[in-house]
This record gives C-alpha cells, sequence and structure tokens, in this order.
C-alpha cells in the first residue's frame, strides 16, 4: 500500500480553535539536552518548540508535555529527571510551567484535571517506565485517558514506534481526538519533502560517517534523485578497499566491500570519493599527521581525515549545487588534528548557503560540527532528527509522522473544558 505524501499529514495550525479551547493537549516534545551540574547546558531543543507551546497556550489548551532525557533504561535516574528542563522552560514562556514528578497513572490524571487553561505540565522522563521505549499499548491507552488531542514536535524522535510518538496518538485518534504535527516537524516536512519531491538541481549529497552499513539505504535510495554524492569519513574507506587500495589500520567492513562495490557501479562519475587522506598511527590527540594521495596510504597507517584536495574537489562540488544534503563527518573531528576536512565541509556548505542554496544538514556530528566552525547560522536549514531525517530520505516509513491525522480526514473530537 502505497504511503501518503507527507504534505497529507494534518498540521497545529489547522485545527479548529474551538478544539482547542480548554482542550488536554499531549505535547511530544524532544528535550533529550545536555545537563551540566543539573541545569540546562543547551537549551536549543528547547527553544525550538517554545513557538508550538506558545500557540497552544494561546489557544487556551491545558499542554502536557512528554519527553524522554537519556537512556535510563526503563527505571528511574535521578540524573536523567527533567525538572531542570521545566525550570528552563519556565524562563521561556509566558505560561505557568509546572513539573510533574510522575509520568503515568492516576497521579497524571488528576494533575491534568486540576489545571487551568493555557497552563503547561511536564511530565518525568518517559523513557523511566519500561513501557515507553517498548511501544506499550497498555501505557499509550493510560496516557490518552487524559488527552483529547496529540501533538508531535519532536521530529528526532519519530522513527521511533515508542509508546509516546506511535502508541500515543493512534490511540488518542481511536478516541476521536487529533494527533497532528507542531510547528518544528512542519518545518522539517516541507524542507526534506521538497528534497524528496522535487530539489533544485544540481542535487549534492554529502555522507559520512563511520559505516556504510548504517547509511547503505539512505545511499542507495539517494543515488537515482542525486547528481553528486559525496562520501568520506571512515565510511570512505571501504570503498577504497573495494577499489583495491590500501587502507592499512583504518576502520573499514571488508564484508561491506560486495555492497560498495554494487554502489560504485550504480553511482559511476557521480559518487565522488576521497583522493587524498590525513594519516597518522593511531587516531589520538598530538599525534603526528601526514596527508597523502589515496594510493599511498602505508600498511601501518590509519586514515583519520579526508586530505585537502579533497576539501577542495567538494568545495568546487558544492559550489555548483542548489541543493545540497549532508550527512556525518569527513573524519574524526573530535580531535583536532583530523578536524580539518568536516570543517573545511562546514565552511563550504555554508558558502553554498550564502549563495542561494539550500543546504539541509542532519546528525549531530554534522550539526556539531557547522556549530564548531561558527557558521550554523548560514545554513538554510538545520534538521534536528539525524536518524530521523536519514530514514526519510531512505523513503522508509516513520512511525511518528505514519500515526498523525491524515489531513483528508475531517475530525469529530472537541476540547474538554476545564
Amino acid at each position: 500500500m502505497k504511503r501518503p505524501p507527507l504534505s497529507a499529514r494534518k498540521t497545529l495550525q489547522e485545527l479548529d480553535a474551538d478544539l482547542l479551547r480548554g482542550a488536554a493537549v499531549a505535547l511530544r516534545a524532544d528535550f533529550n539536552v545536555p545537563l551540566e551540574g543539573g541545569r540546562v547546558a543547551d537549551a536549543a531543543r528547547i527553544e525550538r518548540t517554545v513557538p508550538t507551546i506558545e500557540y497552544l497556550v494561546a489557544a487556551g489548551s491545558r499542554v502536557v508535555i512528554l519527553s524522554h532525557l537519556g537512556r535510563p533504561a526503563g527505571r528511574m535516574r535521578s540524573e536523567l529527571t527533567l525538572r531542570p528542563v521545566a525550570d528552563c522552560l519556565d524562563g521561556l514562556v509566558e505560561a505557568p510551567v509546572a513539573f510533574l514528578p510522575h509520568v503515568g497513572g492516576d497521579a497524571v490524571r488528576d494533575a491534568v484535571a486540576g489545571m487551568m487553561r493555557g497552563s503547561v505540565l511536564l511530565l518525568e522522563n518517559t523513557r523511566f517506565l519500561p513501557g515507553e521505549t517498548a511501544g506499550d499499548p497498555g501505557l499509550a491507552a493510560d496516557w490518552a485517558r487524559w488527552a483529547d488531542h496529540f501533538v508531535l514536535d519532536a521530529f528526532g524522535t519519530a522513527h521511533r514506534a515508542h509508546a509516546s510518538t506511535d502508541g500515543l496518538p493512534r490511540a488518542v485518534r481511536g478516541k476521536g481526538g487529533e494527533a497532528v504535527a507542531g510547528f518544528l516537524v512542519a518545518v522539517e516536512l516541507d524542507v526534506l519533502g521538497g528534497v524528496l519531491g522535487d530539489p533544485g538541481r544540481p542535487f549534492a549529497a554529502v555522507i559520512g560517517g563511520a559505516k556504510i552499513s548504517g547509511k547503505i539505504d539512505v545511499i542507495e535510495a539517494l543515488l537515482p534523485r542525486v547528481d553528486m554524492l559525496l562520501v568520506g569519513g571512515a565510511m570512505a574507506n571501504t570503498f577504497l578497499l573495494a577499489m583495491g587500495m590500501e587502507t592499512g589500520g583504518s576502520l573499514v567492513e571488508p564484508d561491506r566491500a560486495d555492497v560498495a562495490r554494487r554502489i560504485l557501479e550504480a553511482a559511476g562519475p557521480r559518487l565522488l570519493l576521497p583522493v587524498d587522506c590525513v594519516v597518522a598511527a593511531s587516531l589520538a590527540p598530538g599525534v603526528e599527521t601526514r596527508s597523502v594521495d589515496r594510493t599511498a596510504v602505508r600498511a601501518e597507517d590509519v586514515i583519520g581525515d579526508v586530505g585537502p584536495v579533497t576539501a577542495e574537489l567538494f568545495r568546487t562540488c558544492l559550489s555548483k549545487a542548489v541543493t545540497i544534503v549532508w550527512n556525518g563527518p569527513m573524519g574524526a573531528f573530535e580531535i583536532d588534528a583530523f578536524a580539518a576536512g568536516t570543517r573545511a565541509v562546514s565552511v563550504s556548505a555554508a558558502a553554498a548557503a550564502e549563495a542561494g542554496a539550500t543546504v539541509i544538514i542532519g546528525g549531530g556530528d554534522s550539526v556539531a560540527a557547522v556549530r564548531s566552525a561558527g557558521v550554523a547560522s548560514r545554513i538554510s536549514h538545520i534538521s534536528t532528527g539525524g536518524g530521523a531525517s536519514l530514514d526519510l530520505l531512505a523513503g522508509k516509513a516513520l512511525p511518528g509522522l505514519e500515526a498523525l491525522s491524515d489531513r483528508t480526514r475531517a475530525g469529530n473530537s472537541r476540547g474538554t473544558e476545564a
């Protein structure tokens, strides 16, 4: 069965205001933020959901936020409480923000019943309950007891079939409510949908990272669409191995060499691999490095980055592109000696964006790279979902999106007065 296009998903702005007035709205946010000393160290993810929260508050909804933080493995861990997030959020929105140290059961239902219109309640970490990551329908039904409608504003979790991202919206729809995309998710769908539908050309994809096995699907899905596919990072080593070149002690996947050969044959001249590499005895801080042609890698060498000739080659390609998608670093960029390639691509991508190209960056490492290079503000769109954006570009179904209401079907729910 053919899936409906991304544009078929209903959005928050499409809901009648009467549906939201007094309604208890379950908002799935992505507040998986870094904490330091009991405080939020980087509030960027929280800030990007503020417009959706403020819209719901202005509509008179009772906004109940669910989010995860870290990987507590289904048990309570005090260092992963969302209480610091509530404190941070309270300083970002005008509405009163309360924190509930519970995530399910009657305690939540009673707290929601006592909320005033235009107020915000943040529940405790959803992953403190084992049923969250297991997609427990019972947990989803428990949340749906008090939820009139559901809003997904956590694109970074949309590729997970968890209770709060897949089960809850389906349960809400099952009782007559609406499940819609918040502003953050709507922007993601609009931007990535454009890439999937009718991208400006030339269309270039830059794929990096450690292993080809984790990105085979997206590479094969992008191949028929792109005009240029630039591959870097350790995953490029497997391609070099497939071409019969020495890769020394570098990270490679010999069992994926046949896959690499198939991609090389299918891509032809559209696939650009590193022509030179930065090598060393090991990938360690302070190690002595050399820039060598890819044919001059020795058995004792470890490849840690693309070389300067490759960085310039990639810059030239990106300067010609009208659409650019980038996911994954060009090397072990967390080590200064191997950061130049990723930094160069960051600067090249920003320059392309300033010249008019649409540049989309996804994945935590790529996002960290453009921020480290000081060019994040110059990028057209920084996706909030690395894995989700990759799965979407690979043509995979995202459970969190599949669970949302179809805009071709009218909802019949009404808000609950409080």
